[in-house]
């Protein structure tokens, strides 16, 4: 109901809450928001009113996959607030914000609807375990997939030069966008908004699944051996399986119709040093993100609890 007010609100005072190709669009979407959020109340209201129906539970999960594609976009707002930089559009980033709310309390819904009515048992989380094979070799791909853009950045703060463009033409670049102090502090030194997140990313792709993401190992103090709550790594690589998996398929396509469709260089000498660097970010992006949910669903089957006499 929240949601459907805050929808209601934009969509009245022409606020737009939707972006194509870097500008506004229409606030008439900003419909679309007041849609989802009727959707959500009246399937949430459904399962007050009739209980564990299964047309109720698939209404849940539709409602639940719409908030998830307002929601996207999240990350990036999440990124830029860490250093310092303002968001594009509050309101835009309030949307995101209250669409990824309302896409976890929906899917908790869902699953309590299935639950209800059956008899409860004493449940006990299982004892860690690795990821299987097939998971451990996506992790991997999605960590080696990251490699051309580590090795951009080597490039370019050693004093060389990437796709036409050096390490002080690319400050320079993030000083005329109006970077923030902690950005162009960190560009300085060879990293940027995106590298230090990434590295973060790795590190919870691997936790997701090696042991030591369900019980906290030896090197980290005060917390050493005791039971990682379930939801301390999934939420986030939630937010982040469903920002990248389809950025970096979305945009590959955009990159594969460089033949069609006009590209302009944007900050590089040439359309063809833009698109070197496209393809780096795309592919990076895109091989993490699946990779990132084969081990979400490992690590959700791994730690489910065992029922215990």
């Amino acid at each position: 109901m929240a949601y459907t007010g805050f929808g209601l609100v934009c969509a009245l005072s022409g606020t737009p809450l939707f972006h194509m190709g870097g500008a506004p669009a229409s606030p008439v979407l900003s419909w679309a928001i007041v849609g989802v959020g009727v959707s959500a109340a009246a399937a949430s209201g459904g399962v007050t009113r009739y209980g564990r129906l299964p047309a109720v539970r698939v209404l849940l999960w539709i409602a639940c996959v719409l908030a998830g594609f307002a929601a996207f976009g999240l990350l990036m707002d999440v990124v830029t607030l860490m250093f310092g930089q303002g968001v594009d559009s509050a309101p835009t980033a309030a949307n995101h914000a209250l669409a990824a709310t309302g896409c976890l309390l929906l899917a908790t819904t869902a699953r309590v609807a299935r639950g209800r009515g059956v008899a409860t048992v004493a449940a006990a989380p299982p004892a860690p375990s690795a990821a299987a094979r097939s998971v451990q070799l996506a992790a991997c791909a999605g960590t080696v997939a990251f490699l051309p853009y580590v090795a951009m950045k080597l490039v370019r703060v050693s004093g060389g030069t990437f796709a036409g463009v050096s390490g002080e033409q690319m400050l320079a670049v993030s000083e005329h966008n109006g970077a923030s102090g902690i950005w162009l502090t960190l560009e300085s030194w060879g990293l940027d908004g995106t590298v230090l997140p990434a590295a973060l990313g790795v590190f919870l792709l691997w936790g997701l699944v090696r042991p030591w993401g369900q019980v906290y190992p030896r090197w980290t103090p005060w917390l050493r051996g005791r039971r990682v709550p379930r939801g301390f790594p999934l939420v986030p690589a939630l937010v982040g399986a469903a920002t990248l998996a389809p950025y970096g398929v979305l945009g590959a396509g955009y990159l594969a119709l460089a033949g069609v469709v006009t590209m302009g260089p944007g900050d590089f000498p040439s359309t063809g040093d833009a698109l070197l660097v496209g393809w780096i970010g795309m592919v990076a992006f895109g091989v993490y993100g699946f990779a990132l949910i084969a081990a979400i669903r490992s690590y959700w089957i791994r730690t489910r609890p065992v029922p215990v006499a």
